[in-house]
């Protein structure tokens, strides 16, 4: 089965981009510039992101972390467009009708009560102004309930932002202290074909000292042969 904590393709970028700080790092970088070429960052980088996961491993409990906040993180399906757009139009709608609506329906019925109208309906006029009135103070205090909601919601939101952020940086900072600096400095120290070579006139320069050292080390051939002159030759 799949290790759930293994570096995942969208955490890449994130990844090359602390390895980038961690071979600009003073230390592997003044190893690296020996090669003006520039073939031994390339091959420690390709070695690095060769060996991603293994190097990931070592940040394992910050990566763990980042990765439940991020899941969690993740908008909800959006609501249907109609339920979206009916509901708060309704919520807004709701207390200035009613509100509208009783405040006519109780100055008609106290008219016409102050008229002597008769029968039933400036009482109904009156009653039915003040359930209109009921009405609209039940439906604004839902609707600032709402209001509330999302403010608080929204509040929770930013909070949770900050700390996905911090743990996204938590991360980082243990990738590059815990992972990448240990492995990139174990692979300088321990493989020979990763440590940079110097140029060729370098090489040949050296090579020629050294010879010419060793040369005038030699004796020469002719040191401790005696000379015979014309007189010591045999007769």
């Amino acid at each position: 089965m799949a290790d759930p904590l293994r570096l995942r393709p969208e955490d890449r970028p994130d990844f090359e981009a602390v390895l980038h700080l961690a071979l600009a790092t003073t230390d592997i970088q003044a190893v690296l510039s020996a090669d003006p070429t520039g073939q031994a960052t390339a091959r420690l980088r390709l070695r690095a992101l060769g060996d991603a996961d293994e190097i990931a491993a070592a940040a394992r409990a910050e990566y763990g972390t980042y990765l439940t906040l991020r899941t969690s993180a993740e908008p909800d399906p959006p609501p249907r467009p109609a339920t979206g757009s009916v509901l708060p139009a309704l919520a807004v709608l709701t207390p200035l009708i009613a509100a509208t609506s009783a405040a006519v329906l109780l100055v008609l019925g106290y008219l016409l009560r102050l008229t002597d109208a008769k029968g039933s309906l400036p009482g109904s006029l009156v009653t039915a102004g003040w359930v209109l009135t009921l009405i609209a103070g039940t439906s604004a205090l839902i609707a600032f309930a709402a209001m509330l909601r999302t403010a608080i919601r929204g509040g929770d939101g930013a909070a949770h932002s900050a700390r996905l952020q911090q743990s996204r940086q938590n991360w980082q900072r243990a990738l590059l202290d815990r992972g990448l600096l240990p492995h990139l400095r174990r692979c300088l120290r321990e493989g020979p074909a990763l440590r940079p070579t110097p140029p060729l006139g370098v090489r040949t320069a050296h090579s020629y000292d050294s010879l010419t050292a060793a040369t005038s080390k030699e004796p020469p051939s002719h040191v401790g042969q005696s000379e015979q002159g014309p007189a010591d030759q045999p007769q």
